[in-house]
């Protein structure tokens, strides 16, 4: 998608904010003893109270709401009965349509107490985030962000796992520019246009540089489990710089 008016804009930041404030919202009422289960019904609910519909759902026939992955999962991870304990490292993705209009966000939580190492890699996910999105901006190569998302990475001692990838959002959860790498892709020929609807979400690592599928077809794991956060905005680029739509209020 590519924003032409203001009014489209609006409709994106509305769709950026809810699943903003029901990503932080759930990663609020996260604590032991709960279920993934019970985590995603809150999910729905904030979902569905403004009208808007679970994207993996729509999309695809997700087998829930919301994307809860518990660690060493990364991504995917469906919502079942699986008990929250102390100690663990859990990805929540988030993604809407309303109005006619889809934004995603993710965010990795450690349930404490857990080590320094872990404490560090979900606060060094934030910043390799945002030293990408930093680096968006019309007329410059869309792996712009992912050659400064992997100096970051490699600057700090991660790795950056390399088959999940951001992407186009806007009209509908997935779409052109697909594949865009989070990390330096040589091969990359494409330019960010302004107006442009993507997103950016690097998965940084203690070590992992890959993930592979699970036997229920949709949990995403290294084949090692080293620990890895993801961290996932919503974007718009624009000639004043990014507008980062999935921000709560």
């Amino acid at each position: 998608m590519t924003i032409g008016n203001e009014g489209d804009l609006e409709k994106l930041k509305a769709a950026g904010r809810l699943v903003a404030r029901t990503l932080k919202a759930m990663g609020e009422a996260l604590e032991p003893g709960m279920t993934t289960r019970e985590l995603d019904a809150l999910g729905r609910a904030l979902l569905e109270a403004e009208g808007a519909r679970s994207a993996p759902e729509l999309t695809y026939d997700f087998p829930g709401a919301t994307c809860i992955s518990v660690g060493p999962d990364v991504a995917h991870g469906i919502p079942g009965e699986r008990v929250v304990q102390a100690g663990d490292l859990i990805n929540i993705d988030v993604s809407a349509e309303l109005d006619g209009f889809f934004a995603d966000t993710g965010a990795s939580f450690a349930v404490p107490p857990v080590s320094n190492r872990v404490e560090r890699l979900c606060r060094d996910g934030r910043r390799a985030l945002w030293t990408g999105i930093r680096a968006v901006r019309p007329g410059a190569d869309l792996n712009a962000p992912g050659r400064e998302i992997e100096a970051f990475a490699r600057k700090n001692g991660y790795s950056l796992v390399k088959n999940l990838a951001s992407h186009g959002v806007g009209a509908s959860l997935h779409e052109e520019p697909t594949e865009i790498a989070t990390w330096v892709d040589r091969s990359e020929r494409r330019k960010i246009t302004e107006g442009l609807v993507f997103t950016l979400e690097p998965f940084l690592s203690l070590g992992a540089n890959w993930v592979e599928e699970r036997d229920d077809g949709w949990t995403l794991r290294p084949r090692g489990g080293e620990p890895t956060v993801q961290y996932e905005h919503t974007l718009v680029a624009t000639r004043r710089g990014p507008v980062v739509v999935t921000l709560a209020d």
